[in-house]
């Protein structure tokens, strides 16, 4: 049997049978005869440009449905796969009549027909609902681009050979390489030697192994500028995949200002600790200098009250006895003497006063004295006025006595239910300022109420005693006042007032 033809009736019901199942699936069809600018459109065509059966269409009638702003492009792009034979790709907005506009794509090419001017024809399809996702991704990648621009970490993604396919503006920033820059490049080009020669090694080596080191757990490494220069970051990576591809995410932090920071903390933490040894050997001094001259006072006079006694007696080695006993008194009253300027010196102790920020002292002193609070579960409030900030302090000295109370604070603390520790300023009269630290911790009797200022004593298993005492010394030579107070929902509340900067003050500092 030999294989026929189809007939011409065949070919059309073929031809009709296509276009029927073409247009079913929301594809229109089109046709634009060069020589009288007519179109013929399929039900489908004339159903997406709102346009009725029986209106006859033309190439003007056309551009006109075409949305004012796509009408010169759509025009040129028609003009050209006329004039060049190109093949015609064109998305466009179109308005029904009394309906918003919607995206529609055109598709076409030129078709030469012996003895005409020929045609130029293709497909049209609706678009619309790939617009509004193509908004919806362009309105998400702008949301995250704009986080990514105020997060202050680094990020950087790279492909699974190491090159860098996305570039922040926070890393911008930090290595001073521009994002077209860094697109492109490996990403050993961000690290100095030896790390950079290693780790395209590291990669293939998880590539293969599947082995990890450092994904997931992040780890303090060098990082280097553009210009050469190296810092401390710290560095954690994320995995994805996509398009069967390995991608790996880089957050970066720069750790330079944590670490200075961390650096200045310390060398205040020691400063205070040199200065609160100090100011407990004062204290323990003049505690001993008041203990100890009232024996030696006594000694004098038991000596000199034996010496009448000794006047009266026969006894051959009376001269000698009174010699002996009066170089006794002698080095008793020396003694005395000694203890008596040890604590004119204790107590003379002079500072430095200057004109201080409260806050930043506050944050310094907690900085040292809370570290671990949140740990803990402590919610710290700082409740600081700026109109009551600045104060003639010796700033050392008066962020040892917040550091101590912070301490006792968070001692007290240890076993409440409820951990808060607030921290406040007010301006009080005669031109001081009064803070306050209150705890919700297990407060104190009224009954040590009194005591709890005097040296060495203390309410702690191991404590000295001398903490609070050092601390209502330094505030007392401020020219302030040292308190505290029992909570009435529980926990204690010390305050102590130091004197404002006066406007000659603040001027000077400026």
């Amino acid at each position: 049997m030999t294989d026929q033809a189809p007939s011409s009736s065949e070919a059309l019901a073929r031809d009709r049978r296509l276009q029927q199942g073409i247009d079913q699936y929301g594809v229109g069809s089109w046709e634009l005869n060069l020589a009288t600018r007519e179109l013929a459109w399929s039900p489908t065509t004339r159903r997406l440009y709102g346009v009725t059966t029986d209106t006859p269409i033309d190439f003007d009638a056309f551009i006109a449905l075409v949305d004012l702003e796509d009408r010169e492009r759509v025009a040129q792009a028609l003009q050209r796969s006329i004039d060049r034979g190109e093949h015609l790709d064109i998305m466009y907005r179109v308005a029904d009549r009394g309906q918003p506009r919607h995206w529609l794509r055109a598709r076409g090419g030129l078709i030469k027909v012996e003895g005409t001017a020929g045609y130029l024809c293709g497909i049209v399809l609706d678009i619309d609902q790939q617009k509004v996702l193509e908004q919806e991704l362009r309105l998400q990648q702008s949301q995250l681009r704009s986080i990514l621009d105020t997060v202050p970490d680094a990020m950087i993604l790279i492909d699974g050979r190491g090159i860098m396919r996305f570039f922040s503006s926070a890393a911008e920033r930090m290595f001073g390489l521009s994002e077209k820059e860094a697109i492109g490049q490996n990403i050993s080009v961000l690290m100095p030697r030896p790390d950079a020669s290693r780790h395209d090694n590291y990669i293939s080596r998880y590539n293969s192994t599947g082995e990890r080191h450092i994904i997931g757990i992040g780890r303090i490494v060098t990082g280097q500028r553009k210009d050469g220069t190296t810092f401390p970051i710290h560095l954690s990576i994320g995995e994805m995949e996509s398009g069967g591809e390995r991608y790996f995410t880089g957050f970066i932090r720069d750790l330079t200002e944590y670490q200075q920071t961390q650096a200045r903390l310390h060398e205040l933490q020691a400063e205070l600790v040199h200065v609160s040894r100090l100011t407990a050997m004062g204290e323990m001094a003049s505690a001993l200098a008041h203990e100890l001259n009232q024996p030696l006072s006594a000694i004098s006079n038991y000596m000199k009250g034996s010496r009448r006694l000794l006047a009266d007696s026969s006894d051959p080695n009376v001269p000698k006895i009174e010699h002996a006993m009066e170089r006794a008194a002698e080095q008793a009253l020396r003694a005395g003497q000694i203890i008596r300027r040890l604590r004119d010196f204790v107590a003379r102790g002079e500072s430095e006063k200057r004109v201080e920020s409260l806050a930043k002292l506050v944050e310094e002193a907690g900085a040292l004295g809370l570290t671990g609070a949140r740990e803990q579960g402590v919610v710290l409030r700082f409740k600081l006025d700026p109109a009551s900030d600045m104060a003639l302090v010796d700033r050392v000295q008066i962020q040892q006595v917040l550091v101590n109370l912070f301490r006792n604070a968070l001692e007290a603390m240890a076993n409440s239910e409820k951990k808060e520790l607030v921290v406040s300023n007010a301006r009080v009269a005669d031109q001081m300022i009064e803070i306050s630290v209150a705890d919700t911790g297990s407060g104190f009797h009224e009954d040590v109420k009194s005591s709890l200022f005097q040296t060495f004593f203390t309410t702690k298993e191991t404590g000295m005693g001398v903490g609070l005492s050092i601390s209502r010394s330094i505030i007392e030579a401020h020219g302030g006042r040292m308190w505290a107070e029992s909570n009435p929902s529980g926990g204690a509340t010390f305050r102590f007032t130091l004197p404002a900067a006066a406007q000659e003050d603040l001027a000077d500092a400026t």
